[in-house]
């Protein structure tokens, strides 16, 4: 007998109390001298602000490696995992400081957890320049200290969410 796939279960508000941890959104310390920020919004379809999303980043180090290493869950201040979790807050901003992504394209991959979703989405945020001509929107924009990603979960300016199927 082989098992039958279930429905996802809708992912929040609860994961706040569960998903979060301390320096989740710090893949490095802000003080090193080559770290960035990657940040923005998440909006709903009525384009207001999602005060309790969950966004998560991973991503390759500067020199386009997909790092190997353990600690992401427990940060100890030096190791580059190239993973983050970061919630929103009331404005539905989400904050990351890490480094930039090497490699020929280089892109940050993203999950959206939010109420009322079944499962997270996934999508791309692209640096400048990298981003697939038809997938433009999925561009980051370069600001002060790094690059601004915001999320639209549906509506006008809707973000491309990418599918990913499962073996």
């Amino acid at each position: 007998m082989s098992p039958t796939p279930t429905p996802g279960q809708t992912v929040g508000p609860f994961f706040h109390y569960a998903l979060p941890y301390a320096g989740g959104a710090e893949l490095v310390p802000q003080t090193r001298a080559d770290a960035i920020r990657l940040h923005g919004r998440v909006y709903d379809g009525a384009g207001d602000p999602v005060p309790d999303a969950l966004v998560e980043i991973w991503q390759t180090g500067p020199d386009g490696a997909v790092p190997q290493v353990a600690g992401s869950l427990r940060r100890d201040g030096y190791t580059f995992t190239g993973f983050g979790r970061a919630e929103t807050d009331r404005t539905g901003h989400y904050q990351f400081t890490t480094l930039r992504p090497g490699g020929a394209t280089p892109y940050f991959a993203v999950a959206v957890f939010a109420r009322g979703l079944l499962d997270r989405l996934l999508t791309r945020a692209y640096l400048p320049g990298a981003a697939p001509t038809h997938l433009a929107s999925l561009e980051a924009v370069p600001d002060d200290r790094g690059f601004v990603f915001d999320i639209r979960l549906q509506g006008e300016g809707e973000t491309v969410f990418l599918s990913y199927a499962q073996d």
